[in-house]
């Protein structure tokens, strides 16, 4: 009978504790699929007291994780400390280098030092296999790096977090504000205390690096994408992009442009009637545009237990089966380096919305800077805010303040938006500084 393949697990948070319960619970299943027991021998965390509501007995406790690589034992290191620090990356390190396969969740790690990883695992003739690090549960990577070898990828798109969409559905569905949910997410353990990475848009950037690099054949580039975060989305938004006929969705995008890669992460206006427009709550979706195959688009389940150790028991079972793939789908010499689009030759629509003083003139003024850079404007709308309750303070607008307009442009690029803008603020006609927000017509 064939040996098992023996684990030390490294991290039993969520996802760990998640792995161990689906181990115990579909031992059978996966000695029958996999041709082989799956077990686990050691494992390594930071509170050994904890509980944990998983049975450890028979299973050695390590106190330093990265001494998991060096067990004459182990076959396999399951990295699931998570972040970029240096635990965890000694640890994998080591592991290569010793020969031993990774599996990890850890997007973070792959986006920083992906490429250098890379290459130990293929000098140290190991795999390195990371399913569960990108949307959670979505077979994405492997339908990158396997299912789609024969096309052409033109674009890879997505609601790749979910703390953010959950907070932009909420804002949408029940007219609260971004605070308020904020908070809200953070009371459910969707959103960290310091929310930043989340919001900010950098855990949605360390996603689109690794599908860029895996749709692409290019070397991981995160410094190279262009990120917006949600902080600035108000309600005055989410309402007039709903009477526009649109939803506002934090997408991460990449796309290959004739000039090279356009890779951003930023809030956007997508149709209504647009199948990524209904993805709500903490869910995640990932649509990727084939020559041969056409569009697909994969929703599911972004983070979590059950979905996570899913996708990180899928890489486990492929090693059991001594199935390689590498890391990127190409060696690491065969991809080629990034080549940045000028995100500044992005065209398409925009939505902006301005505080514009009160003063004879203003609207004129602004138009002409629009003009001036070839800007054509589709419409021109003064919001006011909605009706306040009986017995609060009232929000309509009032004589002399500053009142909120809404342009919505035509087909037009980043730096004229960019350039009407700027001139429009040297002028002093807005009071605060403008929001803009890209119209996607997916």
């Amino acid at each position: 009978m064939t040996a098992p393949l023996r684990l030390a697990i490294a991290g039993l948070g969520t996802v760990g504790g998640g792995l161990m319960k689906l181990i115990t619970a579909r031992r059978e299943r996966l000695r029958a699929l996999a041709g082989r027991d799956v077990v686990v021998v050691a494992v390594s965390a930071r509170d050994r007291a904890k509980a944990r509501g998983i049975d450890l007995a028979g299973i050695d406790w390590v106190e330093d994780a990265e001494a998991l690589a060096h067990r004459d034992d182990v076959d396999c290191v399951v990295e699931l400390i998570g972040g970029g620090g240096v635990v965890a990356r000694r640890l994998v390190e080591a592991a290569l280098l010793r020969g031993k396969a990774v599996v990890t969740a850890n997007k973070a790690l792959l986006a920083h030092h992906g490429m250098a990883l890379s290459r130990l695992a293929e000098q140290g003739d190991a795999t390195l296999a990371f399913e569960a690090a990108v949307a959670g549960g979505i077979p994405v990577i492997k339908t990158l790096r396997e299912s789609l070898v024969g096309n052409d990828i033109s674009r890879v798109y997505g609601i790749l977090n979910g703390t953010c969409n959950y907070i932009l559905t909420k804002m949408q569905d029940e007219g609260r504000a971004f605070d308020e949910v904020l908070k809200e997410a953070q009371a459910l353990g969707y959103a960290e205390a310091d929310p930043t990475f989340d919001i900010g848009g950098f855990d949605a950037a360390h996603k689109l690096a690794i599908l860029t690099s895996l749709a692409f054949g290019t070397e991981i580039a995160l410094g190279e994408i262009h990120v917006e975060g949600i902080e600035r989305i108000t309600l005055a938004d989410i309402e007039a992009a709903g009477d526009l006929g649109y939803r506002i969705k934090l997408l991460g995008v990449a796309v290959k442009t004739p000039s090279g890669i356009e890779s951003r992460v930023n809030p956007a206006m997508v149709p209504k009637h647009s199948a990524i427009a209904e993805v709500s709550g903490v869910t995640n979706a990932v649509a990727i545009n084939g020559d041969f195959v056409g569009d697909l688009l994969l929703i599911g389940p972004g983070a979590g237990a059950g979905a996570t150790a899913s996708s990180v028991m899928s890489d486990i079972v492929d090693i059991a089966r001594d199935t390689y793939v590498p890391a990127f789908a190409r060696e690491t010499l065969a991809l080629a380096s990034y080549t940045r689009a000028a995100l500044d030759a992005h065209q398409g629509a925009y939505y902006m919305r301005l505080s514009v003083h009160d003063r004879p003139g203003a609207m004129a003024a602004i138009t002409r800077r629009m003009a001036d850079e070839n800007v054509s404007l589709e419409s021109i709308v003064q919001r006011r805010p909605r009706a306040a309750l009986p017995g609060t303070q009232g929000a309509w607008h009032q004589a002399g303040s500053p009142a909120s307009v809404v342009l919505i442009t035509y087909a037009t690029t980043e730096a004229q938006i960019r350039r009407a803008l700027s001139a429009i603020e040297s002028d002093g006609k807005i009071a605060t500084l403008p929001q803009v927000i890209r119209i996607e017509q997916l």
